[in-house]
């Protein structure tokens, strides 16, 4: 029921993520359902899917965590209907704290729209192997 990458969630955005190295990334184009103001998708919509494609390359590494800081810089409106991909990709990896980097750029320019750093803590153990069974995930694989 995840609203970003869950499949059950008749509102969510529903993102097909690719993972790969210790990368995830998604392309999509966004409707009018989330838009802010006229023409514009809301800023939250964009941190959320940032958030997700850094969380998920965490996940490409079997480092399952949650989000403990994020921060965004917004540096061009992206328009209802515009061509996107998100990337996320680990920075650093320390034990239990993990930092990573994302961005959205437009999928025909390669212009940059925005840019995010986030600190996530790494789920124990345990916590690990029931958000793998939830996931359907053997332990190894990636989504």
């Amino acid at each position: 029921h995840c609203f970003a990458c869950g499949e059950l969630n008749e509102t969510g955005l529903h993102l097909k993520l690719q993972l790969a190295s210790g990368r995830c990334q998604v392309e999509l184009t966004l409707s009018d359902r989330f838009e802010g103001w006229e023409g514009l998708i809301h800023g939250g919509i964009l941190c959320t899917i940032l958030d997700e494609v850094m969380a998920w390359a965490l996940v490409e590494r079997d480092a399952w965590g949650v989000t403990a800081r994020m921060s965004v810089d917004f540096r061009r409106p992206v328009l209802v209907g515009q061509a996107i991909r998100a990337e996320g990709w680990i920075v650093e990896s320390k034990r239990r704290i993990q930092r990573t980097a994302g961005r959205i750029v437009d999928t025909h320019t390669g212009l940059e729209l925005a840019a995010a750093e986030a600190t996530y803590v790494v789920a124990t153990e345990a916590r690990k192997r029931e958000l793998k069974e939830r996931y359907g995930l053997a332990a190894g694989e990636s989504r």
